[in-house]
């Protein structure tokens, strides 16, 4: 199976787009949202081209093909109109022999490990908005990612995806 990870869209219709060209583009099986994807929060800017509500309608039509996890903008409001579960706050996924843990990043994160994740593991998150790929110094061999923000991106980093496939994960952009 093939993935394609994203994070803080935060209600921009034009990277919303992207991302979802992007994952058809790759032969995507399933499109990996990690949170913040409708609202720009109280400490961005708004972003440049903010439309929740074409957002909502872009997302919606690939609902069958998205995993998400629910980002620290994201409210029981925004849950009322996507038509796929947004609401956990992280989920497990297994692709060849690697575990790969994937939450937005404002509870568990790389300075905050969840139990029972080993070496060789992958820790998804976004929240920051800074794309980066290591292993973590606080760890046993976990390797560490974030696609960071398309919309936001913050400390000059590029807009930025994950894919993942066959255990492999490797940060791209757009």
């Amino acid at each position: 199976m093939k993935i394609l990870a994203a994070s803080d869209i935060h209600g921009d219709s034009y990277w919303a787009s992207a991302v979802i060209e992007k994952f058809h583009e790759t032969g995507s099986d399933k499109l990996l949202l990690l949170g913040d994807l409708l609202y720009h929060g109280p400490r961005n800017n708004l972003p440049e081209n903010y439309n929740p509500g074409k957002v909502i309608a872009l997302l919606n039509a690939e609902a069958g093909n998205i995993l998400a996890v629910r980002g620290n903008c994201d409210t029981e409001v925004d849950q009322m109109v996507l038509k796929f579960p947004i609401m956990a706050d992280y989920i497990y996924l297994v692709s060849g022999e690697t575990v790969f843990f994937a939450t937005h990043g404002h509870h568990y994160s790389p300075d905050n490990l969840p139990e029972g994740l080993g070496a060789g593991s992958v820790f998804l998150s976004g929240h920051t908005h800074v794309a980066c790929d290591y292993i973590s110094e606080k760890s046993d061999g976990i390797r560490c990612m974030n696609p960071g923000s398309p919309s936001i991106p913050k400390q000059d980093t590029n807009p930025s995806y994950i894919m993942i496939e066959n255990g492999e994960a490797r940060l791209g952009r757009f």
